[in-house]
C-alpha cells in the first residue's frame, strides 16, 4: 500500500506541473470565445472557416474535459491515500491514470507556434523503381493506420501511382489535435531492408522514401508571407486519380507555380476545380513557410524544436525485415524487434521519444 501511496503522490506532483503550462483559466476563456463565435447565424456562410472553428472548439473542449477528469481522479485517490483507505484494488486505476497523464504530459513539449495545427504529410519514393514505390505505399499505409488508431481524420490531396506497383508520391492531410506537433519528427529519410518481392531470386534490397511534414496554415497564420496573384501560374488538367466521371472528363486537377520561388504544388483528388484550387493554395502557403524556416535555420539551429529539413541525407529510421527483424530510430536509439506492428501503425514509442528528445 505504501508503494501505491507514493505512486499517487507522484501523479499529483506531475499534474501540478502540467497546470503550469496548461493554464486552465485561459483555456476556458478561449473555449467561451469559440462557443460564442459558433452561435453566429452567419457562421456557415464560409463552410471551410466554420468547419475549422468547430474543429478547434471540439479539440479545446476535449482537452479541458480530459484535464478536469484527471484532476478529479487524482484528488479522489489523494484523499483515500491520506485516509489510508488506498487498497490494492485501486492499483489498476492508478496505472490507467498514470498512462493518461503520460499522454497529456507530452503536450508540454509541443509548444512551438504551429504544433497544435493539422498536418500535411508528403511521401516520395526514392531511387529504386518499383521497390521504392512499394516502400512509399507501405509508409503511406503505416501513417494512415497510426492516424486511425488516434481517431484522426485523413484526406488524400494528391497522389501519383507507380507504373507497376506502389506510389511515386502522395500528399495527405491529417486533422487532429496537435497532429503537426506529433508528426513533424517523422520528416526525413526512411530506409527499408528486405527480400525483394519483385525479384524471382528474392535478393536483399534496400529502398528509401522521403517523408515531409508541414503544418496546415491559414492566411492569418502568416501575415508576413504574401501570395500575390501576379506571382502565380495556374495550370489545369484532368486528374489521374480515381474520382468519378466528372474528375476524369473535366480539367478539375490544378497545378500552381509560385514564380518568385518556383515552388510547385498540385491538387487533384476533389471533384471540383475550385476545391482543388483552395487545397493547392494551402499547400503552397505551407511550402513557402518551409522555405522561410530553412532560411532561418542557421540562426536557430541551436534552439530545441526548431525546423530540421526533410532531406535525402537526413536518414531518421531503418526498417529491417531481412535477414533479421528490427526497426531502429537513429536519433533516439529506440528500437523494436516487431516491424510488422510498426508498419501497422504502432509508432507511439518512436514518436513519443522524438518529442521528448532534447
Amino acid at each position: 500500500m505504501h508503494d501505491l501511496n507514493q505512486r499517487v503522490q507522484e501523479l499529483h506532483r506531475r499534474l501540478e506541473n502540467i497546470k503550469k503550462y496548461f493554464n486552465i483559466e485561459d483555456k476556458k476563456k478561449d473555449l467561451s470565445g469559440l462557443e460564442a463565435k459558433s452561435m453566429d447565424p452567419n457562421l456557415w456562410d464560409d463552410q471551410e472557416n466554420a468547419r475549422r472553428l468547430m474543429q478547434n472548439l471540439d479539440f479545446l473542449k476535449k482537452e479541458i474535459e480530459d484535464y478536469k477528469s484527471m484532476d478529479e481522479e487524482v484528488a479522489a485517490l489523494l484523499s483515500l491515500s491520506q485516509e489510508n483507505d488506498l487498497s490494492k484494488e485501486f492499483a489498476k486505476d492508478i496505472e490507467t491514470l498514470g498512462k493518461r497523464i503520460d499522454k497529456f504530459e507530452l503536450k508540454s513539449f509541443l509548444t512551438e507556434a504551429y504544433d497544435a495545427k493539422n498536418a500535411i504529410v508528403s511521401i516520395h519514393a526514392g531511387q529504386g523503381g518499383t521497390e521504392a514505390m512499394d516502400w512509399a505505399s507501405m509508409l503511406f499505409r503505416m501513417y494512415l493506420r497510426f492516424c486511425e488508431r488516434r481517431n484522426w481524420k485523413t484526406e488524400t490531396l494528391d497522389i501519383s501511382e507507380g507504373d507497376e506497383a506502389g506510389i511515386k508520391s502522395v500528399t495527405f492531410k491529417v486533422e487532429g489535435a496537435y497532429a503537426y506537433g506529433y508528426l513533424k519528427g517523422e520528416a526525413g529519410t526512411h530506409r527499408l531492408v528486405r527480400q525483394s518481392p519483385f525479384n524471382a531470386d528474392k535478393l536483399r534490397q534496400t529502398s528509401f522514401a522521403l517523408v515531409e511534414v508541414l503544418p496546415e496554415l491559414e492566411e492569418t497564420d502568416l501575415p508576413d508571407i504574401q501570395i500575390k496573384d501576379e506571382d502565380l501560374e495556374w495550370q489545369f488538367f484532368r486528374a489521374s486519380s480515381q474520382g468519378g466521371q466528372n474528375v476524369q472528363k473535366v480539367s478539375t486537377a490544378v497545378r500552381v507555380i509560385h514564380l518568385p520561388t518556383q515552388v510547385t504544388v498540385t491538387a487533384q483528388t476533389e471533384r471540383f476545380q475550385e476545391q482543388n484550387r483552395k487545397i493547392a493554395l494551402n499547400l503552397l502557403r505551407s511550402k513557402l513557410w518551409l522555405l522561410e524556416q530553412a532560411r532561418e535555420e542557421a540562426q536557430k539551429k541551436d534552439l530545441k524544436g526548431e525546423y530540421r529539413p526533410a532531406s535525402w541525407g537526413n536518414q531518421i529510421r531503418s526498417y529491417v525485415l531481412h535477414p533479421y527483424k528490427m526497426v531502429k530510430d537513429l536519433r533516439t536509439e529506440v528500437e523494436t524487434a516487431d516491424p510488422d506492428a510498426v508498419l501497422d501503425g504502432e509508432l507511439d514509442q518512436f514518436i513519443d521519444a522524438e518529442i521528448q528528445n532534447p
